[in-house]
């Protein structure tokens, strides 16, 4: 039976601190490792909390200290690390999505959906491409915080010839603490609309703009019942696993998506 082992970082920020931040996690994850999971994830931001001062915080990917920190994490951990960073590249700022592989490869995604609500959208540039990580088996696709809001833009869209074009969402947050509620819910519906699990990990504390973060960090699985849910506003480390099989006989059993609706998204669109 194919398994993902997955681990769930709930943690409080320092504000635009990286070195503080990735001394902390190092101590949070303690002896975290590829016997005990198979991918940690981090909340958006990690590094320096959900800061709009792209143009003094973001780091260049090529030289990017923290992104440095999370390969090497991977790479002496033996697992899969993942979490958002503010990053400079050709002239632009993104808030980047980094999946870190243990041989010292990456994967990244840019966030789609700016909340201009902070004037993410005027700080930050957007990204184009939906990306889809594979691990041990598992399609995952990467999102970040408010992309949780679009359902369009995660819906399941299958090559044609097949049935499913994922196994996991994966989405990291720097959620507020008074929108708690669509936070949980949206983590469900996703599940339930794309028929697969969904990883949500959230921050909790307070930023530097008096934002407060509740958490709700949650494993959800493909009917949208929690396997993880820490509906508690403190840190917290926790590892859940899902099975390849279980997900492919509900499928079978509940086969919604063939009566699901095709469509193309095109690039292009306004944030």
């Amino acid at each position: 039976m194919s398994e993902l082992r997955i681990t769930l970082v709930q943690c409080d920020l320092r504000w635009e601190d990286p070195d503080a931040n990735c001394r902390m996690l190092e101590d949070t994850l303690g002896e975290l490792d590829g016997s005990t999971t198979d991918l940690i994830v981090l909340p958006e931001m990690f590094s320096t909390g959900f800061t709009m001062n792209s143009r003094e915080m973001a780091e260049p990917m090529a030289t990017s200290a923290t992104v440095a920190w999370l390969r090497d994490q991977a790479y002496q951990r033996g697992c899969v690390v993942t979490g958002s960073v503010a990053i400079m590249e050709d002239g632009e700022y993104f808030n980047r999505l980094i999946w870190a592989r243990p041989d010292g490869s990456l994967a990244y995604y840019d966030k789609r959906h700016l909340f201009r609500m902070a004037g993410e959208h005027e700080r930050y540039a957007m990204g184009h491409e939906r990306v889809i990580v594979e691990l041990k088996g598992f399609r995952l696709l990467l999102s970040v915080c408010y992309d949780l809001r679009f359902p369009v833009w995660l819906r399941q869209q299958p090559a044609q010839g097949e049935h499913f074009e994922y196994d996991a969402l994966l989405c990291v947050a720097n959620w507020p603490a008074p929108r708690r509620h669509p936070w949980r819910t949206l983590l469900q519906a996703r599940a339930i609309e794309n028929l697969c699990p969904v990883i949500g990990v959230n921050r909790v504390g307070e930023d530097a703009n008096g934002m407060a973060y509740a958490g709700d960090s949650m494993l959800v699985d493909f009917k949208g019942e929690p396997l993880i849910d820490e509906p508690r506003d403190t840190p917290f480390v926790a590892t859940g696993k899902l099975s390849l099989d279980e997900l492919q006989a509900f499928r079978e059993k509940f086969p919604a998506w063939r009566d699901s609706d095709h469509f193309s998204l095109s690039d292009g669109v306004g944030p």
